[in-house]
């Protein structure tokens, strides 16, 4: 057998080629075969894709941004409304789970122009008591003219220029007012009338008789404020929102400082928490679509 140690090793060599490339194929199909195989179970799918998960972050953040504003389409259901009283600090019971939050002052355009965004988000109704030294009641006139003709914001009377009526004569009560009602009438074309807020709650027998010989016979003080007249920190505006935002309360607010600006989800959240609606001073005492124009 002369030429056997030959073909032995040529066998050999043959051999080990072909099983070379057979591990070289098993090499190059695997992970084809590997990244093509779906999970067998949801688990082993959310380990190869945590960016699956849908939890939400425990931690809320001080504006929404996973949620939308959106609270209410147009005004609550109301009972059939009557007269106000010359004198309110809150709604009447039969309003059930409907609040009024009403806003004063306007010393900062920006902040006007942010609760107007908010409105418009979310669909709170406001009240604005307008103090009409302030720019911000021209500044904001094409924002804010569309909501006013809806109803879902209300402009009524703070003074011209935020005085305690209780320190001043008669005619400057009158004074104080009249040059109020005239920016709401030539700006907005609307009346004030029949809601004064006097400032600082400053008010007597004697001031509600002066202020309703000119149109302004219902003084409408506040059951509950957001405490931001001046300037405080999110988490104390929070805790007196969580303390007074409430059925059938008149809440006061003040648009002169933006902390209450980086807070409106949490507001949002707190009225849903609480099944709540808002509402116009209108919507309540004269019923939805009541017409201010003059």
């Amino acid at each position: 057998m002369k030429g056997g140690p030959v073909q032995r090793r040529d066998f050999l060599l043959a051999l080990a080629a072909g099983t070379a490339g057979c591990l070289s194929a098993c090499n190059t199909t695997q992970p084809t075969a590997h990244s093509s195989s779906p999970a067998s179970s949801p688990a082993q799918a959310a380990q190869a894709s945590p960016l699956t998960s849908t939890s939400p972050s425990p931690t809320p953040s001080p504006t929404p941004s996973l949620n939308p504003l959106h609270l209410q389409d147009g005004p609550p259901s109301l009972p059939a409304p009557s007269p106000a009283d010359s004198l309110i600090t809150g709604l009447p019971e039969n309003v059930g789970n409907v609040l009024a939050i009403t806003i004063d002052d306007g010393v900062d355009s920006s902040v006007v122009d942010a609760y107007l965004d908010f409105a418009r988000d979310s669909g709170v109704r406001l009240t604005f008591f307008v103090t009409g030294c302030y720019p911000s009641w021209t500044d904001n006139r094409d924002k804010m003219k569309p909501l006013v003709e809806s109803g879902q914001v209300q402009l009524a009377n703070h003074t011209w220029t935020h005085p305690d009526l209780t320190t001043l004569s008669e005619g400057e009560i009158i004074d104080e007012l009249t040059q109020c009602e005239n920016l709401l009438r030539n700006t907005y074309g609307v009346t004030g009338a029949p809601f004064i807020r006097p400032p600082y709650g400053g008010r007597s027998s004697v001031t509600d008789s002066v202020c309703a010989k000119v149109g302004y016979s219902t003084t409408t003080m506040w059951y509950g404020s957001f405490g931001d007249s001046g300037q405080l920190t999110p988490e104390v505006l929070l805790g007196e929102a969580q303390k007074w935002l409430l059925a059938q309360h008149i809440v006061i607010g003040h648009a002169n400082f933006p902390t209450v600006t980086h807070v409106y989800g949490q507001i949002i959240d707190i009225l849903r928490q609480r099944s709540l609606q808002t509402a116009t001073l209108d919507d309540v005492y004269f019923g939805a679509g009541h017409n201010r124009h003059v």
